[in-house]
């Protein structure tokens, strides 16, 4: 017989519909966190009712996507169709370090590239609010000997390299991501990038030491672009590869290491012809917006990260810091989504003379919004960090559906100001620079998993390939070293 203590569990986790055989089974350490408040928080009917008009179900798979410059976080979710589409748009309210990977523990930098988010890196016991482990470092990263650990999203507006939203924000996202559990998603992909990959994000930032790296990742975004499917990501030769399968006339999968030499694989012909045309679209263009002088934008400035406008205009003396306005549809909200702490650090503003050494005019600080009445802290129901004892709940879920890993510590603490440059990586090999006859347009989207086509070359890229074309010789950018003594 259920007893008193387990029907009272089970109602209050309604949210976790269809669940409730699983719940059944659980022990009394997995049922603590069920009832875990912050953790179980519904999913607001608007979003369910903007699902709705989406096609989309409740417990369909997400995709998460960030971009640094533009402090966005995206959620996409899988319709009816199957294929993913733009759910909601979320302001990022704080990111620590510059543009470009992470490359060491104490960096401040906060991740890129992509990463795979289980049940076992949910974090109900987080000290900020909620989270989630990014992964970080992924197979790739430490291919290269990056180091660093316990890279979150998560709430407090506070952020050491990771990505740092409002715990109300926070709260909407895990919700989602345990719903897409529950459906049956194994993990979620989480695909970070320094800015959205358009044309005119690739032309200001040629010179950029990190480019080879960025038009690496650039390669993910483009098939996730053109097929509206999540990309299978696997890593040779230090490099990342994209919806690899296996060749015509091979008996077995390949096999990847990302230190080892590739494997022989194909890519599916009609997502690789997809691509090749979207690419060349974006060079022709980023080729002719560099021609018609856009400016290289300035090198690092000592400024420690961003923060989406929305909140810097409710800051006293705010600053957006290295982020920029992006389409413009988050600006225009009325209030901020989600309590700003009044512990909040916002990245400075370039001063005067830093400008003028850039050569970029001075960011103007943003006044804060008139009088809106400072909110209450919210009250913390768990302060303290994730011990083995704690992380049974969404461990145990992850064995149940095949996936090991322990959860990760929760996130950082509030910041100081160093960190060092990102290292350059090794290039990947590079499309030829487009002819002059125009590209074909790239609104072709590809099917998601058609015939195949013969494998991509495994000769390194020459040096000429880690810039975009018409760009200058790179310039390394000034070294934070030089400045800030290290941190954690």
């Amino acid at each position: 017989m259920i007893n008193r203590s387990l029907v009272r569990a089970l109602v209050t986790s309604a949210v976790l519909a269809g669940a409730g055989a699983l719940l059944a089974g659980c022990n009394g350490e997995d049922m603590s966190l069920a009832n875990n408040a912050k953790a179980n928080q519904p999913v607001p009917p608007k979003l369910i009712a903007d699902m709705t008009a989406k096609d989309m179900d409740l417990q369909s798979p997400i995709l998460v996507r960030l971009f640094k410059q533009e402090a966005e976080l995206e959620i996409w979710k899988q319709d009816r169709s199957g294929r993913f589409a733009l759910l909601k748009t979320y302001p990022i309210c704080r990111w620590s370090g510059d543009l470009g990977p992470k490359v060491r523990e104490g960096d401040r930098q906060a991740p890129e590239g992509f990463y795979a988010i289980s049940p076992a890196q949910m974090n109900p016991q987080s000290a900020y609010y909620l989270s989630f482990n990014t992964g970080y470092p992924n197979a790739f990263d430490k291919a290269l000997g990056r180091t660093g650990s316990q890279l979150m999203v998560h709430g407090d507006c506070s952020s050491r390299g990771c990505y740092a939203m409002t715990d109300e924000q926070i709260a909407e996202i895990y919700s989602l991501g345990r719903e897409s559990f529950f459906g049956g998603q194994k993990s979620f992909q989480l695909q970070a990038y320094p800015f959205k990959m358009t044309p005119a994000n690739m032309a200001k930032h040629r010179n950029n030491p990190n480019m080879p790296f960025w038009k690496m990742i650039k390669e993910g975004n483009d098939h996730f672009e053109v097929t509206k499917q999540e990309p299978k990501v696997e890593f040779c030769e230090k490099k990342y590869v994209f919806d690899a399968v296996k060749a015509p006339n091979a008996t077995r999968d390949p096999v990847f290491d990302a230190s080892a030499k590739c494997p022989a694989y194909v890519i599916p012909e009609e997502v690789a012809d997809a691509v090749r045309e979207k690419q060349a679209t974006d060079l022709a263009e980023t080729a002719r917006l560099i021609a018609k002088g856009t400016p290289v934008a300035r090198t690092n400035t000592g400024i420690d990260g961003g923060m989406h406008r929305v909140f810097a205009a409710r800051v006293p003396d705010g600053s957006t810091g290295l982020s920029e306005a992006g389409d413009g549809s988050l600006s225009l909200m009325a209030r901020a989504p989600g309590t700003i702490p009044s512990h909040v650090n916002p990245p400075k503003a370039p001063t005067p003379s830093e400008n003028l050494l850039a050569g970029a005019p001075e960011q103007p600080k943003l006044a804060a919004a008139p009088a809106p009445t400072p909110a209450a802290a919210p009250t913390r129901v768990a302060n303290a960090a994730p011990t083995a004892q704690n992380d049974g709940f969404f461990s145990n879920l992850a064995r149940k559906v095949g996936i090991g890993g322990a959860a990760d510590a929760t996130a950082s603490t509030p910041p100081s100001k160093p960190k060092v440059e990102a290292k350059q990586t090794a290039p990947r090999p590079e499309a030829a620079a487009p002819k002059t006859t125009a590209p074909k347009h790239d609104s072709k989207q590809a099917a998601a998993r058609p015939p195949l086509r013969s494998s991509v070359s495994d000769t390194p890229a020459s040096a000429k390939d880690n810039q975009v074309a018409g760009s200058a010789p790179i310039v390394p950018p000034n070294s934070f070293d030089s400045r800030f003594g290290a941190v954690k």
